[in-house]
């Protein structure tokens, strides 16, 4: 494997630690409860740690696709629920997450826009791009 490869997989591993520490200090620091939502994000984002990290281990570039894979529907569904958040035709009509927490709470909402599933959106976005680089240098 090139070192371009073990850089794109080593900024892959960093973003999907970043994203699960995050999510861990808002929920078991700050004391914010997450939704239903968030915990399939967290579903989908925790075990891209592991993934990754014996992914760098192995020096196995091939785990591009189970990333993408990953990391896009991880931005699916980040995108519906900042969507459900931002947008007052589906906030309005948001469906019940059942008991506890609603999806379209915002505990953060830095400079009026960055919520919890934006911070999320982006790390998923991130690694999605970051997957399909990695997929194309595989082709080469």
């Amino acid at each position: 494997m090139n070192k371009k490869s073990e850089n794109t997989l080593l900024s892959m591993w960093i973003l999907a630690m970043l994203a699960t520490i995050g999510s861990l200090y808002y929920s078991e620091v700050l004391g914010f409860v997450p939704c239903t939502y968030c915990w399939y994000q967290r579903i989908l984002m925790y075990p891209l740690v592991i993934i990754i990290g014996v992914a760098i281990a192995q020096k196995d570039k091939r785990v591009a696709i189970t990333t993408a894979i990953f990391s896009g529907l991880g931005t699916a569904l980040a995108a519906y629920h900042y969507a459900l958040q931002k947008l007052s035709i589906l906030r309005d009509n948001a469906p019940s997450c059942g008991d506890g927490v609603p999806c379209t709470a915002q505990y953060v909402n830095y400079f009026g826009f960055v919520t919890i599933p934006a911070l999320s959106l982006i790390a998923f976005s991130l690694i999605f791009i970051l997957s399909i680089r990695l997929i194309k240098m595989n082709k080469q």
